[in-house]
């Protein structure tokens, strides 16, 4: 496991979640009550990108077909998600976002 940089946290606002590629995965960064989030950020049922999504206390919906997906724990609660996603721990180092990946 490696703690990968995403980006500044000034890059995450509350009301627009940041997307980025770490390693060969997209990762959505959620801010929420001071707290960061960290999630797999293409749904499953489409491949469609969640960050742009409507993301509204503590959930982010696809604008694609609807799935809805909780940020803290990646469990899908509105299908077609088809399956949870991966979550991530998050931990910020000298102004940046961290994710820790298994890169294997």
């Amino acid at each position: 496991m490696s703690w990968l940089n995403v980006c500044k946290v000034s890059y995450v606002k509350p009301d627009s979640p940041f997307s980025a590629s770490v390693g060969d995965k997209r990762i959505g960064i959620y801010i929420m009550d001071g707290e960061y989030f960290a999630m797999d950020d293409i749904c499953p049922h489409a491949n469609a990108l969640l960050s742009p999504g409507f993301f509204d206390e503590g959930t982010i919906e696809c604008l694609l077909h609807g799935a809805v997906f909780d940020v803290r724990s990646g469990k899908c609660l509105r299908e077609p998600g088809d399956r949870d996603l991966q979550t991530y721990p998050v931990r910020i180092d000298g102004g940046q976002i961290q994710v820790e990946i298994d890169e294997n």
